[in-house]
């Protein structure tokens, strides 16, 4: 199965609903399920962001699924409806040229199905019976 490793806090706001999308430098073609893989660095200063949503954070674990629904070029206009969706999340930088992975069908794992693995960069592939 796909999986992506994304920094702290951002797979934590994946993965309980608050981010529906994943920005990249490149295109994806895949369209489907994929693991969300918690990268065992974090970017401290965004912590303090989003102290209000009472995040419980991974370092290193497989913590849920979500499922790539689309992939769009990020330009003024659709920078703008990110912005206006959820500032806090969209709203600090510009994602103007970055791709937007449009993610859906959230699953959060429960700490006893979350899975230590070391991630990879890019979209990489894993083989567990646990996931399929």
């Amino acid at each position: 199965m796909k999986v992506l490793t994304v920094k702290e806090p951002w797979a934590s706001l994946i993965i309980n609903g608050y981010k529906k999308y994943e920005f990249r430098s490149w295109k994806t073609n895949y369209r489907g399920k994929i693991l969300i893989h918690s990268g065992k660095s974090i970017e401290k200063s965004n912590l303090e962001l989003f102290k209000d949503y009472n995040l419980d954070y991974s370092f290193g674990y497989i913590i849920g699924e979500v499922e790539i629904v689309d992939c769009i070029l990020v330009d003024d206009k659709m920078q703008e409806k990110l912005s206006n969706e959820d500032k806090l999340i969209y709203g600090r930088n510009s994602h103007v040229g970055l791709y937007a992975w449009k993610l859906d069908n959230i699953v959060r794992y429960n700490d006893e199905d979350r899975i230590k693995v070391n991630g990879k960069l890019g979209l990489w592939e894993y083989n567990d019976e646990r996931v399929n």
